[in-house]
């Protein structure tokens, strides 16, 4: 090899094990600005929610409607777990004629971190082996084609 070819081949191969070491950031979910959240007041509508935060990522109507704008950043360094640095429920409750009553900022500092993304529903035929599901289904009865 030449001496050019050196000069670029190594501080490649020298960079390259510390390219895995840089922090990446992941941000899921509708992350609200405090600007944003400033420009809701009690007493602004629905409309006047959404147009400044936008759809809401989930919403309620136990004891009057609520808009729930979830959020949360990750970082990941190398090949390690990565880490929740923020964890944000913004929580906007009307009243019954859909105005603003109340509104909630929620972050990792008020509680425990929940994992919305691993959360499972169960079913029934995961509960029973193969030869289980077998006999259950032979004795489905009428309108069964064996």
């Amino acid at each position: 090899m030449n001496i050019k070819a050196h000069a670029v081949l190594i501080p490649l191969l020298v960079a390259l094990p510390l390219a895995g070491c840089f922090t990446q950031t992941y941000t899921h979910g509708h992350v609200i600005s405090n600007e944003m959240l400033s420009q809701v007041q009690v007493g602004s509508s629905k409309e006047q929610v959404e147009l400044v935060l936008g759809s809401p990522s989930t919403t309620s109507s136990l004891n009057g409607e609520s808009y729930y704008y979830i959020s949360q950043v990750k970082q990941t360094t190398a090949f390690l777990a990565p880490d929740i640095v923020d964890q944000r429920v913004v929580a906007i409750y009307f009243d019954e004629d859909g105005y603003v009553r109340d509104m909630g900022n929620y972050g990792l500092e008020d509680g425990r971190v929940v994992d919305i993304m691993t959360r499972k529903t169960r079913t029934g035929g995961k509960d029973y082996g193969l030869l289980t599901q077998i006999l259950k289904g032979a004795t489905a009865g009428p309108g069964l084609n064996l």
